[in-house]
């Protein structure tokens, strides 16, 4: 091998052995450094491990001597508590001799007075102590009775105040609308053109049909409908009836104008009975015959100064259930009797005695028990009231009843006056109708062919007309208007 190659050879391997040496001088160098931050970072991790642990036990002296302070606190106020109640302890041991003291000094004052009672009137011990217990025993008497009084009158109070909130409470629950219209009923009419069909030509349709209904017809012009007038509620729904089934068919005439109102007097059982069974499922009352419902149904028609007889019921029934509910009574029963209270209404016209007495005797013979029976007959205070449940009837009663605006006296007076001028003509011989109309400014009569001609009509008016005049007291003028009507009717065969 040259030389020259060796000695290359030998340079290179030179300076690897010393690239070798310089390397490692740096590893150790990196890794003195590096042990050197590792020491550091441990020494701060110590030192702040060192403070660390100074703080906590800095604030656990501290604590030590809260402890120390607040023990001390506690053994001062334990030694201030025990202080007094021995105090305490101390002036009820003096209260308690103080109280010995007077219990002594009271009988010393009892016996002393005794004594002294005894020589000023030469009594026996026993004989003073006898009258002194009977003074006593009075005087305890005496208070009793004056805090008997105060009890009573705390109680009547809380009573009082009891049963206006039971009574508030049901009338908010049950209290609705009883009142039925004064004298008109409003129906709406399809079209303009129906009221020229009403009126008829010359007006013969709706003469023809107050003169059958007995009802006033006042036809508006601002608005469809058509407005009817009679004191009788009766009359007014008869023809209400006839005038929807007219204004429905569409063809009006006076032949069909009655043959609507023979229809209306017909269904009028039909009508009844369907009132009187959505009244009682109003009122929640079950198992009432058919006769009760029928004879119920009769008063949807019945007002009692102004108040729809049927809905008071229903009314009357629902106040009753909610009152016996609140004092613990049978509310069924209440339920029941409040319903059937104004039965009678319906036949005072057929049977006599009061409707109360009327009442009573119909549910009787409806198989009614003995509690509703009295209710009924009981509800104005003309026979004894039997159970509570006849009180709840009569308090249900005056509740609606009472209440403002659930009568109008006006309105039955007018009411009467009406039916007291209808019955005065009626008494005249030849008579069949007589109808008040007009709020009593017009009096139709109708009577018979066969007794009254054509002469008498006129007589008659006359007769009737004085007859009001001398017996009937009236505003303003009454017209009389006396209509005799001939009809033959024959079958072509």
């Amino acid at each position: 091998m040259p030389t020259s190659v060796l000695i290359v050879l030998l340079l290179g391997a030179s300076l690897v052995a010393l690239l070798l040496v310089q390397f490692a001088r740096r590893e150790a160098a990196a890794e003195r450094e590096s042990g050197r931050r590792e020491s550091d970072l441990l020494r701060a991790e110590a030192r702040e491990l060192m403070a660390e642990a100074q703080r906590r036990e800095e604030r656990v002296i501290e604590r030590e001597k809260e402890q120390a302070a607040d023990h001390r606190h506690s053994r001062e106020y334990a030694r201030t508590l025990d202080a007094r109640v021995e105090a305490i302890a101390r002036d009820e041991r003096k209260i308690d001799d103080e109280r010995a003291a007077l219990a002594r000094d009271r009988a010393q004052l009892r016996a002393d007075h005794a004594r002294e009672l005894a020589a000023v009137a030469q009594l026996d011990p026993d004989q003073v102590r006898a009258d002194l217990r009977t003074a006593l025993l009075e005087e305890a008497r005496l208070d009793a009775r004056a805090e008997l009084r105060r009890l009573e009158k705390r109680t009547a109070a809380d009573a009082k105040q009891r049963v206006r909130q039971i009574m508030v409470d049901a009338m908010q629950r049950q209290v609705g609308e009883t009142t039925t219209h004064a004298t008109t009923t409003w129906i709406e009419l399809p079209s303009e053109e129906m009221k020229g069909r009403i009126i008829g030509r010359e007006g013969r349709n709706i003469r023809a049909f107050e003169a059958l209904t007995g009802v006033n017809v006042i036809v508006e012009e601002t608005v469809d409908a058509v407005q009817l007038s009679s004191f009788d509620v009766q009359r007014r729904e008869i023809a209400e009836v006839t005038l929807r089934a007219l204004i429905e068919d569409g063809r009006i005439q006076p032949q069909r104008i009655e043959a609507a109102y023979t229809r209306a007097l017909v269904g009028a059982d039909e009508r009844h009975r369907q009132a009187g069974l959505d009244a009682i499922d109003e009122a929640g009352v079950r198992g009432l015959p058919m006769a009760v419902v029928d004879t119920l149904g009769r008063l949807r028609l019945r007002t009692s100064f102004g108040q729809t007889v049927l809905a008071h019921l229903v009314e009357c029934a629902g106040l009753a259930a909610d009152l016996a509910q609140a004092i613990g009574a049978d509310v069924e029963r209440a339920r029941r009797a409040a319903f059937l209270h104004d039965i009678g209404k319906a036949f005072t016209h057929e049977r006599p005695g009061t409707h109360a007495q009327i009442g009573a005797a119909f549910v009787a013979e409806q198989g009614e028990d003995a509690v509703v029976v009295n209710a009924v007959a009981a509800h104005h205070d003309e026979v004894p009231l039997e159970s509570i449940e006849a009180v709840l009837v009569q308090i249900a009663d005056a509740m609606s009843a009472g209440r403002p605006g659930a009568r109008r006296d006006d309105l039955d007076a007018y009411v009467q006056r009406m039916e007291s001028l209808e019955k005065l003509v009626g008494e005249h011989a030849g008579v069949a109708r007589a109808v008040a109309m007009s709020a009593g400014r017009e009096l139709r009569v109708v009577v018979e062919p066969d007794e009254v001609d054509d002469e008498g009509v006129r007589s008659l008016a006359r007769t009737i007309a004085e007859h009001i005049s001398q017996d009937f007291t009236f505003p303003g003028e009454i017209k009389v208007t006396v209509i005799r009507e001939l009809r033959a009717d024959a079958v072509a065969g």
